[in-house]
């Protein structure tokens, strides 16, 4: 593993067949890898099983002494909670999935975003 904060495309080798997880940073307060996993598309099950694998190899492989486990982030451009749900129940890993959008919303849209947060919250 290189002292850079972050990597693109950490790529590794098991069985001699290559995988490679999209961004990978080394958090420093948390002390312990942060495997991001972007999908273009919705998230399925076979992405957390995917995640669930790569978080199993870098704590087997990559974690040092003091180390805490990995923490695997899928963001995916749509996600279906049952979905989420049922994927990734049971995992003792830390994956947490989350929606990104691919443009940024109105004006408007945030500001109404805001309220209804705000609401919530109260």
């Amino acid at each position: 593993m290189s002292n850079e904060p972050y990597t693109r495309q950490k790529s590794f080798l098991i069985d001699n067949r290559r995988y490679s997880v999209d961004l990978l940073f080394y958090h420093r307060l948390l002390k312990c890898h942060i495997l991001i996993d972007l999908k273009t598309g919705e998230f399925t099950h076979e992405d957390a099983g995917q995640m669930n694998f790569y978080l199993n190899y870098f704590r087997d492989n990559e974690m040092h002494t003091g180390d805490n486990p990995p923490i695997g982030i899928i963001l995916c451009s749509l996600k279906h909670e049952a979905v989420v749900k049922y994927a990734t129940g049971g995992l003792d890993n830390q994956v947490f999935i989350s929606r990104y959008l691919l443009q940024l919303p109105s004006e408007e849209a945030l500001k109404q975003f805001l309220l209804d947060e705000k609401k919530r919250l109260e």
